[in-house]
């Protein structure tokens, strides 16, 4: 399981999403315009993409009229930007492959910028389909220790659609089919169990190791791409311990 969620989750402790929750608002809008855009309703019914940024979008406690022009926009009911999407893939240090979601309104601009970052950082931005065929859709949830045990968590996810419970110190991460996210987590919810995060993301079949001074070269070009506006997800094949995470990450 890639560290990458440790990442986030530690990052998610420290405050660091509230004190950007403009930038993280900026960056759910832009999901749920090109969702509602995408999968051609607005309608989170029919329409599971749309559902997982609605979910995101509650969990950041976006205002539901933001919610609601974002996905307006999206359907064409009211004038907005038009947005492209596409991935990136490349190399960080240590060779740890990184995967970009982009959702942009200037792609020459946005490559330009993705691409001296990955070079000041000491990575190296590849073609289309390098990285990509380490990657695997699914849903990812993490659950704090305190909240429940493994068993418990068998019990409730097993049979709606859960696939893999991993310990990672302080929680769990269940890992769901993608369309079975959602299901997953009104179950959890029903037993009084609220996840730490429940979101779609791209898992690695494989890790790699990373220690000392390269786990910081690796944390600070995650973390530079993840700041920048045009990157909705960034995903990565790193195995960084958590002590040390937390460590550089304060």
């Amino acid at each position: 399981m890639s560290g990458h969620s440790k990442w986030s989750s530690i990052k998610h402790k420290k405050g660091k999403l509230d004190s950007q929750r403009s930038k993280v608002f900026t960056k759910i809008i832009r999901e749920l315009t090109v969702a509602a855009r995408s999968g051609g309703s607005g309608d989170p019914d029919s329409n599971a993409r749309l559902r997982s940024a609605m979910l995101a979008a509650k969990e950041a406690n976006m205002p539901g009229d933001t919610m609601k022009k974002a996905i307006q926009r999206g359907t064409g009911e009211l004038p907005g930007v038009t947005y492209e999407e596409m991935n990136y893939e490349g190399y960080g240090p240590c060779g740890v492959a990184i995967m970009l979601e982009i959702v942009t309104d200037s792609k020459n601009r946005t490559a330009a910028e993705i691409r001296n970052m990955f070079s000041k950082y000491n990575g190296n931005l590849g073609e289309v389909g390098c990285v990509g065929w380490m990657f695997h859709k699914k849903g990812l949830i993490v659950v704090d220790k305190k909240k429940a045990t493994e068993d418990q968590l068998m019990e409730i996810v097993l049979d709606v659609g859960g696939e893999d419970i991993t310990d990672i110190g302080t929680g769990f991460e269940i890992t769901t089919k993608p369309e079975s996210l959602h299901a997953v987590k009104e179950a959890l919810s029903k037993k009084g169990i609220t996840p730490d995060s429940a979101i779609m993301s791209m898992i690695p079949s494989n890790t790699i190791k990373v220690e000392d001074k390269d786990a910081e070269k690796v944390l600070r070009l995650i973390e530079a791409l993840e700041e920048h506006d045009d990157v909705q997800n960034v995903y990565a094949n790193f195995d960084i311990d958590e002590s040390v995470i937390e460590k550089i990450s304060g």
